[in-house]
């Protein structure tokens, strides 16, 4: 069955200029997003996932470019883009964002009923009663009770939860074709985070958009993902189903990600960490950046960056270990038997999702 590629980046990279230095924050990253999919772009802060999205919506800040490769959508090269006329068509109408903290995202001095009808107003061409029937429309939606006396309400008037609900609205306001969640439940509680993403999903299957989850949970991962991108020091180091990520992991970083899964742990034992800290981005990266941090490391992974080995049709992890001359090693202990210790935690009501049962 032929894929429809919504979204496709080809050898992508991204330079920051910082004081009289640069900082190369993508290094030449290639990803197809799959309409009507939810790809999760997984990694810990400052691995590049942000930087790599705010490409698609001409976001990056004011000393970012990008310098080299291409972003297709709907047939257009937008790495190309340089007028933010030519944006306002893109960003938020075909690609919207939600991001982790509503409060910045909300105008404070501006009520929601407004905000939401701006967007409407603005992207869709409506008039102001038709905007605010609309607005109110999405505002139930997205579970805002009472949504027709709410309207003339202020974001301080609203719960974390609600108020993220509302920036939820307004991204759906332009019927987007593609939805990035950047970190969306992070400023919540655990009971409201898990509402916001059965919402997502919900809204997902309604409106048939593309989801692109940028996340360093991967509780929220295995709920919500269909495609994991996991990213280091600017690069994807392993891409696959979420089965694949979870029950079958290949690269030694991944191996440390998923370790890290307080779920996990067993009582009386340490919390797994990964030691060391991330490589530099202001200088060039010899081999493979994981390297100085990998217990798996062998001598080759400090000369030469391996190459994207293919493990199924649908499973790619950038890892020396699947050289076949490479020695055979052992995942680590936390991650033996994953799918068995995943499916006992959903027993117990964790954080999993039911297509662990």
């Amino acid at each position: 069955m032929e894929k429809n590629i919504i979204l496709s980046v080809k050898d992508l990279e991204v330079k920051f200029k910082v004081r009289d230095r640069e900082l190369t924050a993508i290094r030449n990253v290639s990803l197809d997003f799959e309409e009507g999919k939810v790809v999760a772009i997984v990694g810990e802060s400052g691995s590049g996932k942000s930087v790599f999205t705010k490409t698609f919506t001409g976001m990056l800040d004011i000393n970012g470019r990008i310098s080299n490769g291409e972003i297709y959508f709907e047939g257009k090269d937008i790495s190309k883009i340089t007028d933010d006329k030519d944006w306002e068509q893109i960003r938020g109408k075909k690609i919207a964002t939600v991001f982790q903290d509503p409060m910045t995202s909300l105008n404070p001095v501006r009520t929601i009923g407004y905000q939401i009808s701006e967007v409407i107003i603005k992207h869709q061409g409506k008039s102001k009663e038709e905007a605010k029937q609309i607005a109110i429309e999405l505002m139930e939606k997205v579970g805002i009770k009472d949504a027709a006396n709410r309207y003339d309400e202020y974001p301080f008037m609203y719960s974390g939860g609600m108020r993220q609900r509302i920036v939820i609205a307004i991204a759906l306001a332009c019927r987007p074709k593609i939805l990035i969640c950047d970190e969306p439940t992070t400023a919540l509680d655990v009971t409201i985070q898990a509402q916001i993403i059965e919402l997502i999903k919900e809204l997902a299957k309604e409106y048939e958009f593309t989801t692109i989850y940028i996340t360093h949970d991967l509780g929220v991962v295995a709920n919500v993902a269909d495609i994991v991108a996991v990213m280091y020091a600017g690069q994807i180091v392993e891409y696959g189903l979420v089965e694949e990520i979870f029950y079958n992991p290949q690269h030694p970083y991944t191996w440390g990600l998923l370790s890290s899964l307080p779920q996990l742990g067993e009582k009386g034992d340490e919390l797994f960490a990964i030691k060391g800290t991330p490589p530099s981005l202001f200088q060039e990266i010899k081999g493979d950046g994981f390297a100085p941090r990998s217990e798996y490391s062998m001598k080759i992974d400090f000369e030469l960056e391996p190459p994207m080995f293919k493990v199924s049709d649908t499973h790619y992890a950038k890892t020396w270990l699947l050289d076949p001359r490479a020695p055979k090693v052992e995942k680590p202990k936390t991650i033996q038997n994953l799918h068995e210790k995943m499916l006992a935690l959903t027993s117990k009501g964790g954080v999993y999702s039911d297509r662990d049962k």
